[in-house]
């Protein structure tokens, strides 16, 4: 792959409008980048209102890709034990949605998510859970859906097969002070250790506008990466990351004729099995799991 750079921006919702509004003006100041906007249809199970959709489908006109970011952006499972308590309680702030879901609850949440992005009309090619956290269901369940990718705090995640490329996130804690110290000491040092990788991730937040020095320290990097990388989105990362392996897979000797007509029928049967694994997983979520949160 070309050195690549995707930044993405979390938690993008009605209620987190003003704040990714103030970062994303923060990006444009250094550059014109295609975004990925992980959307959260209903965060913290608020509904989201025809301003944000519209706001969102003027996003992605204008070049960023809009991703699923959970549903409701909030555990609302019981924790077993004291160290799961911290992780879930403290550590992901209760945001941790799919860290622990069993292979139902965590379809019934995805296709909720997939039927709202059809609902407003926008594409969707990727999933990122909260906080990056994802239990073996939500695993499980993201083999049935047609999706393009999915994304760890160190991968990105093709699926459905799950080959993986190792970029680990660049990411800013802006809580507390030490946070916010500690924050630029660490994304400056694994810029630098992740100099000839293929892929770097810088995941913004909300809030990451809001302190100048966090602001300052995100606005440089990104301003010496884009000298250095192709920006672009998660989606196309991800396609190209597929080519790339598809290409090392097929070897230097294949007939291009026989592949043309080859990726033809792989591309018809992908459709096709996509279709019919959606509309499967479908009925079976439906038959097993009363919805608690209405789309």
């Amino acid at each position: 792959m070309k050195p690549t750079l995707c930044v993405v921006l979390h938690d993008v919702a009605p209620a987190t409008l003003p704040a990714c509004e103030r970062v994303l003006a923060a990006v444009e100041e250094v550059g014109d980048v295609p975004m990925t906007l992980l959307a959260v249809p209903r965060y913290h199970c608020e509904p989201t209102s025809s301003t944000f959709v519209r706001w969102l489908a003027d996003r992605s006109a204008g070049g960023d890709e809009i991703a699923l970011h959970g549903y409701t952006h909030q555990d609302d499972g019981v924790p077993n034990g004291f160290v799961d308590y911290l992780r879930r309680r403290h550590y992901t702030r209760g945001e941790g949605e799919f860290c622990d879901l069993a292979i139902t609850e965590a379809m019934r949440r995805l296709i909720a998510g997939v039927r709202w992005f059809s609902r407003q009309g926008l594409s969707l090619r990727g999933f990122v859970a909260p906080a990056w956290l994802m239990s073996p269901g939500t695993w499980q369940a993201l083999r049935w859906l047609d999706l393009s990718y999915t994304c760890t705090l160190r991968q990105l995640v093709l699926l459905p097969d799950r080959r993986s490329l190792v970029s680990q996130s660049l990411v800013y804690s802006s809580s507390s002070a030490w946070r916010r110290q500690a924050s630029l000491a660490w994304n400056a040092a694994l810029a630098t250790a992740q100099r000839h990788n293929p892929l770097l991730r810088l995941e913004l937040h909300p809030h990451d506008a809001d302190h100048a020095a966090i602001r300052h320290s995100w606005q440089r990097l990104l301003e010496t990466q884009l000298a250095q990388r192709r920006a672009g989105t998660l989606a196309d990362a991800a396609e190209r990351f597929r080519m790339q392996t598809d290409w090392d897979r097929l070897g230097r000797d294949t007939n291009f004729e026989e592949l043309g007509n080859e990726q033809q029928l792989d591309d018809e049967q992908h459709e096709h099995r996509g279709q019919r694994a959606y509309g499967r997983a479908d009925r079976h979520v439906a038959r097993i799991v009363q919805a608690q949160h209405h789309a």
